[in-house]
Order: C-alpha cells, then structure tokens, then sequence
C-alpha cells in the first residue's frame, strides 16, 4: 500500500512543474485577448464589424443579425454568444444553424495560438475551422426542416452603463478564468503524469485502438482525443504539447489529431449548452464528427500522395 502511495504522490509531484509553465503560458495568451474582445465589445466595434458580415449570413438561412453570435463567439468561449442569443428573435432551426457554427470556431485566435504551439499551422487550423464553419451552415441550411419549433434561451444580455463597471465585470470574470485553467491544466497533468506510472495509458490506447483507427488517427492519440472531447481543445492542447515536448506522440500524428480537434472538440460540456435550451444534440454532434473524419482521411491521402511523388 505505501509503495503504491509512493508511487501515485511522486508522479502527481513530478507533474506540478510543467503544470504551472503550461498554465502561465495559457493565461498570457488568454487575458490580453479577453481584455481587448471586452472594450471592443463595450465600445461597440464587435457590433459595427458583425453589421458587415449580415449580407453573408442572409445566404446560408440566418438573419443578418445573427452576424453579432458568431463574430462574438470567435473571440469569447460560448457563454458570451448564448447569452447574445437572449437579445435576438431566432427560432430553432436558425439557432442550430448558428450554434454548430460556434461550435466549431469559438475562442478560435486563442485556441489556434495553442494548436500553432503543439506544432499545427495557425493559417491552415484558422482557414480550416473558418470554412467548415460556413460549410456545415450551408449543409444544415439545405437539410434542416423548415419548421423546427423555438428554443429558449435563459440567459440574459449585461450591459454595463460605465467603463468601470464593465472592467470590474471583467476582472472578476477572469479572477474565475485564472483559478479555472490552473485547477484544470494541474489536474489533467497530474492525471496524466499517474496514468503513466500506472500504465493506464498503454491500456486506453488499446481499448481505444479501434476507434482512433476508424478515425484515421494514431492509438497514441487516445488520451489526447479523449480529454479534447471532454473538457475542449484548450486544454486538450496543452496536454498535446506535452506528448509532443516529450516526444510520446510523433508531431505528424499530434498533427493529424489537431485537424480533427479543430472542428470537433468539446463534445460534452459546449454541446450540452446549446442542448439546454432546445437545439437537438444529433444535428449539433454528428456533422462535427463526420467533417472532422472526413478531413483527417483528406490530409492522411494528401500525404501519402505527396510522399509517393517524392
């Protein structure tokens, strides 16, 4: 029994070092971003830029401003745009529409500044998530019901009457933030770093084999895919960068499970937002899995084409 607790305080010690670095470099991406979307959006400027865009979102079904959702969630996590949500008349159907978009390039210069990190392109990471944004708006335009009922959307919109009011808002908010991502980015270390010790993660990569391979990914890719799914491509990421720091997964396999994490992550907690009031889980969960399959396949063919050119 001591030598078990020995072994589980040593590597969960061993693991606290490189949480607090990868927790830092996560926050000094974070915050100055999170500062700068909320006096842009204080300001009004988020709203003046989303006015730009309405013409496109009138060709994929959505009104125009609907613009506001998406712009906003492209900065911000989902709570922002669903909060958005509560200002506009949308039915159901334009809600789906709006929230599979979302959920594929919310938080995006954050995350895409992570995926540049564990070794991805931030362009193509950045396109990739941009186009199939509007790809599966398109698709879900054309297959969706016309009529689909409403949705009910319990949260509402803060509008701050001063500055201070909203950088008061905003410094408790990321007060939370901070205190989230370092019990989080520890935890999943820690959990990582015991998974090693106790070869649990030699027996996930087995038990997942055959589903990472349906996915055109590697078996060492298990874990990394699976926290990606449940607690999202953030921390996902931060502990891609691991593996690949410490070599445990070669970077072209980091690679490929970062083109599918783009498009799909966060299976658990960003769908149940969106579910909670109304949007149906299938049309939200399905097109992200099979577009996120579909291009690991696509950049899995290119490369062996290209190699077989060389």
């Amino acid at each position: 029994m001591n030598k078990i607790t020995n072994r589980l305080y040593t590597s969960s010690v061993q693991a606290l070092p490189k949480a607090r670095q990868t927790t830092w470099w996560l926050l000094k991406i974070i915050i100055p971003i999170s500062l700068l979307v909320s006096l842009l959006q204080y300001w009004g400027i988020i709203a003046q830029f989303a006015s730009l865009l309405a013409p496109a979102f009138s060709l994929i079904g959505l009104p125009g401003e609907s613009a506001i959702v998406f712009i906003s969630s492209f900065f911000l996590p989902l709570y922002a745009p669903i909060a958005i949500l509560a200002t506009l008349t949308l039915n159901l159907r334009e809600i789906t529409i709006l929230a599979l978009m979302c959920l594929i390039s919310h938080n995006m210069i954050v995350e895409t500044a992570i995926q540049k990190k564990t070794g991805s392109s931030a362009f193509v990471m950045f396109t990739l998530r941009l186009c199939f944004s509007f790809i599966a708006a398109i698709i879900l335009n054309w297959l969706l019901p016309t009529q689909m009922g409403s949705a009910g959307v319990a949260q509402t919109l803060t509008k701050f009457a001063t500055i201070g009011e909203m950088l008061s808002s905003w410094l408790v908010g990321t007060g939370w933030l901070v205190f989230k991502i370092a019990l989080i980015v520890t935890g999943l270390m820690m959990l990582q770093s015991i998974m090693k010790e106790f070869k649990i993660l030699d027996f996930l990569a087995k038990l997942l084999s055959p589903f990472m391979r349906i996915m055109g990914l590697s078996d060492n890719s298990s874990f990394l895919w699976f926290v990606s799914q449940t607690l999202g491509l953030t921390y996902g990421s931060a502990i891609v960068l691991e593996a690949v720091e410490k070599n445990e997964i070669e970077a072209e396999n980091a690679n490929l499970l970062n083109y599918h994490i783009a498009i799909n992550h966060s299976l658990l907690e960003d769908t149940l937002l969106f579910v909670a009031i109304g949007v149906p889980a299938a049309w939200l969960v399905i097109p992200r899995f099979g577009f996120a399959i579909g291009v690991v396949w696509f950049v899995r063919l290119m490369m062996k084409f290209t190699s077989a050119r060389k």
